[in-house]
């Protein structure tokens, strides 16, 4: 589809010398009173006499109309960028045509206005914005292409602060995908011998309307195993109304109360993001160390929940995403040399605090669902809990929890500390008929604490202690089957004092963490610990790590590791490139030294490189590892080999991304997360944006944008340095206000096709008159000529006829046909073709 194009005003002030003419005429606002010309004065001799009209221009922000992007401010707040028709007002300014929808979607309350309320949505006004509403009305700045929006404030919704209407939530557009994540290895020791080990994570839905559906399955193959598991399965939808979530299926309670619960059933519970300045969920970031190119797996409830490979060095993992909101975490960091670590993070909610007046609650009916592996009795069950803000500084909370061998009562509240954060305190009292038969009762005491001391810049993340009496059973230990083993600390020996805590400190300009947690048990003497902590810094430019992990469980031997490591940029010599030495030492004595090479390439660093070389104590084992990971805009790839002085290699690879099947056809794309974006750029291909690495449209001119935030204002931004010669758009900016899960449509008007200057003359070689109207004929281009004959168009094929006017007269029009040359053998400006063009009377 061709575009009105002549009027972008950022490109024909560069490009077209008549409109500097017209820029003179018109900055008569410059002055105290409003300037006239005559426009004679301004034609060419042969044509001086003819009639052209030229005193629109002669008066501030009189311009031609048309759909231009613009600039919108309400009420001088910035509301975005986005296209904007214009007719012509009486006096030849521009007006704007606003329809209902609009209005709406900018925050104007159109239901308190009937001729608003009555008028079709999508149908432009007839009228002035004051005709509708007293008092209101736009004005456009041509210069600057800002159309600025007065409202009475009492006509505009009020929202708190990062509030969004709810009636703006979009629930987007009809999908199918499938959001993947592989990664396999293939080892071959020094005699030969050959291992594969594969594992596949799929996060698969449909959207249709307001219906969510979503499956999480993973499969898992190795010498001993080759497994699916369909970890859950449910079907999801919001009720906006009570700013909450309806889950039926397979999922997990969320734990502000009781202990986070896997269940089959239905859920009812209130969503915080639903709200303004909700509270974020919290989901741990893993921290450790590799001493070569290892394998990071983490369970939670049995369950294999993320795997991935990793360079030798340091690691993070922040973008965990976990199917409950409890449950600790179980990290394994398999070496390339079949080596393990292993340590525990603590995982559970943080302190129980609301804001005065709100209620947040959460009710349950389903039957309980055992943890992957076990075998564990699954009876049906209730539970109920609820959150309530009493004022400022006090929190009241509790809950039931209610199935056939199992009863329990919660009662707590949680105290604001002002700067110190916030503390909650809650008991629950139990009793529970065990798989035994025996009958046992008791209480559990609960303290949490999360908050930062300012003066010491300390941030506690999650402090708690529980103690439980020695009959207390929570409902998922209460469903555990006795295996007879009096060594079972899972059953014979319930929970008795459990802490953790997960702070970090800044002092000096290094941070500090810590991340831990004990249990024991009645009836032994056995614990359970896991600790991790580290200090990272960075010195003129020289970035320092040390980091210790240590655990101990029932069922493995004591593991700890210390590691030091220091990253060195090397910015003078090798652009986006750093250097590296770590050395770790774990408790058998084992010591490795590595040193590599790292970086990033490409305009985008969107392909990374790591060579590492490393040395071990044990039997003097030397080794070499290459690392790459590249994001496209169809997935994020890796891969690794590694090879040993005792011929023993490993060759890693990793793919993750999406397929996503949506009204405009069928993308593939990098990871999705919870809510994304289709972008439709109408067949214009290779478009990036802005922060989004890798992200471009493809041959179809489809993109899609990962991790939006919902109920939140998501800008989506056109790179225009990506914006090939042949493309133009409407716009370069939209917005979009994904609901939970949602995949909204981006759509930007995209005009393929040339862009082009036009020296015009008639058949006796006299230049067309400034003023001249130029229309493409059959397409929606129009173009004015400049003082010189040359007009400027865009988005033209390499062939079209135009039709140039200057008048109403029969005689004052004529028109021609233009041929385009070859964009190689053309003087090209910026991919301008310039070209003559010969206009004749019929």
């Amino acid at each position: 589809m061709l575009r009105r194009s002549t009027f972008a005003p950022s490109r024909l002030s560069l490009l077209i010398r008549g409109l500097l003419s017209i820029a003179f005429v018109v900055s008569g606002h410059a002055f105290a009173r409003e300037y006239s010309f005559s426009s004679s004065s301004l034609e060419g001799n042969e044509l001086s006499q003819q009639d052209i009209d030229l005193s629109l221009f002669s008066r501030e922000n009189a311009q031609l109309p048309g759909t231009w992007p613009s600039r919108l401010q309400l009420n001088k707040t910035l509301l975005g960028e986005e296209p904007v028709t214009y007719t012509s007002a009486t006096d030849g300014t521009l007006q704007a045509q606003f329809t209902p929808e609009m209005l709406r979607h900018w925050g104007v309350k159109i239901e308190n206005y009937p001729a608003l309320a009555d008028a079709p949505a999508n149908v432009p006004l007839p009228h002035p914005l004051g005709y509708y509403i007293p008092q209101a009305s736009s004005s456009l700045d041509f210069s600057t292409m800002t159309l600025n929006i007065s409202m009475p404030q009492a006509a505009i919704a009020n929202p708190a602060r990062d509030g969004i209407d709810p009636s703006l939530w979009d629930d987007g557009v009809p999908v199918l995908f499938t959001d993947y994540s592989y990664s396999g290895s293939q080892t071959r020791d020094g005699n030969h011998n050959t291992s594969d080990s594969q594992y596949l994570n799929l996060r698969s839905g449909l959207n249709l309307g307001g219906w969510r559906v979503r499956n999480y399955s993973t499969w898992s193959k190795s010498e001993s195993i080759n497994a699916w598991n369909a970890i859950n399965t449910y079907l999801q939808h919001d009720i906006d109304v009570l700013r909450s979530q309806f889950t039926a299926g397979e999922n997990s309670t969320r734990g502000d109360v009781f202990d986070s619960i896997q269940y089959t059933g239905v859920n009812l519970a209130s969503d915080d993001e639903m709200l303004p300045f909700s509270q974020r969920g919290y989901a741990p970031v893993i921290r450790g160390i590799a001493s070569s190119n290892a394998e990071v797996s983490i369970r939670q409830n049995g369950y294999l929940i993320y795997q991935q490979n990793v360079a030798p060095g340091a690691f993070e993992i922040s973008d965990l995403y976990s199917t409950t909101n409890s449950g600790d975490l179980d990290i394994t960091v398999k070496e390339a040399d079949g080596t393990e670590h292993h340590f525990t993070q603590p995982y559970s909610s943080t302190a129980v605090m609301l804001r005065p007046g709100r209620i947040k609650y959460e009710v349950t009916a389903a039957r309980y669902r055992a943890a992957s592996g076990s075998d564990e009795k699954e009876p049906e069950f209730a539970q109920a809990s609820f959150i309530y803000g009493l004022n400022n500084a006090a929190t009241l909370f509790g809950g039931v929890t209610s199935s056939g061998d199992y009863q329990a009562a919660n009662a707590g509240i949680g105290i604001a500390l002002g700067e110190l954060g916030a503390l909650s305190a809650d008991v629950t009292a139990a009793r529970a008929t065990l798989d035994n038969d025996q009958t046992s009762s008791g209480q559990s005491y609960r303290l949490l604490y999360s908050g930062k001391i300012e003066r010491t810049a300390t941030n506690f993340t999650l402090a708690s202690y529980r103690y439980s009496t020695q009959g207390y059973y929570s409902f998922s230990d209460a469903n555990k089957k006795y295996s007879g083993n009096e060594d079972d600390l899972m059953f014979s020996y319930n929970k008795r004092n459990r802490i953790q805590a997960s702070i970090s400190q800044t002092l000096l300009g290094s941070s500090i963490y810590l991340n831990g947690y004990q249990q024991d048990y009645w009836g032994t003497s056995e614990t359970e610990r896991s600790l991790s902590a580290g200090v990272n810094t960075t010195i003129n430019g020289i970035s320092y790590h040390l980091t210790y992990t240590y655990s101990k469980t029932s069922d493995r031997q004591d593991d700890q590791m210390i590691a030091f490591g220091l990253s060195v940029p090397l910015s003078r010599w090798l652009p986006n490139a750093w250097s590296t030495y770590n050395v770790s030492s774990s408790k058998h004595g084992y010591t490795r030294h590595n040193i590599g090479l790292n970086g990033t390439l490409l305009d985008d660093q969107r392909l990374s490189y790591s060579l590492q070389q490393s040395h071990s104590n044990h039997d003097g084992e030397d080794t070499s590892s290459l690392y790459s990971s590249y994001r496209s805009q169809y997935a994020s790839m890796n891969a690794g080999y590694y090879t040993s002085s005792d011929r023993s290699q490993q060759l890693n690879l990793g793919a993750s991304g999406a397929i996503v099947a949506h009204p405009h056809g069928i993308t593939f794309s990098q990871p999705l997360g919870d809510q994304f974006a289709i972008v439709s750029a109408q067949g214009a291909k290779g478009i990036r944006f802005q922060n989004q690495r890798g992200v471009r449209t493809d041959w179809q001119g489809n993109a899609v944008i990962p991790s939006l935030t919902p109920y939140q204002k998501n800008s989506i931004r056109i790179d225009t340095t990506s914006l090939p010669d042949d493309v133009d758009t409407d716009a370069t900016a939209t917005t979009v206000i994904p609901s939970r899960s949602a995949a909204v449509a981006a759509n930007f008007v995209a005009h393929i096709g040339y862009r082009a200057l036009l020296h015009l003359t008639n058949a006796k070689g006299q230049v067309i008159p400034f003023g001249a109207m130029v229309s493409v004929d059959n397409a929606s281009i129009l173009g004015i000529v400049d003082d010189t004959g040359t007009v400027y168009l865009a988005g033209v094929p390499a062939t079209f006829p135009i039709t140039i006017q200057w008048g109403k007269a029969r005689e004052q029009q004529c028109h021609a046909s233009v041929v385009l040359p070859e964009p190689e053998h053309a003087a090209n400006l910026a991919g301008i073709l310039s070209t003559q063009a010969i206009c004749k009377q019929e």
